[in-house]
């Protein structure tokens, strides 16, 4: 059941990198590192962590502007 469920992190954790992606590109936002945290799979019981790594400033300035 444990594997069920963490094929099921996976997936639905690739899913939200994709659709993260291109609502990011819609807006003229590239996060480079993004993708699922290579650490987070390491737990007894694995569900991915989305790491969105390191921006420039433009970019987190871009990131905040879009919250406003």
């Amino acid at each position: 059941m444990e594997a069920r469920h963490s094929a099921l992190c996976a997936e639905e954790a690739e899913d939200a990198v994709k659709e993260l992606r291109a609502e990011l590109a819609k807006a003229g936002i590239i996060l480079p590192s993004r993708g699922l945290d290579p650490v987070s799979f390491a737990r007894e019981a694995p569900c991915p962590l989305i790491a969105l790594g390191p921006c420039s400033v433009r970019t987190a300035r871009r990131l905040a502007a879009v919250r406003r």
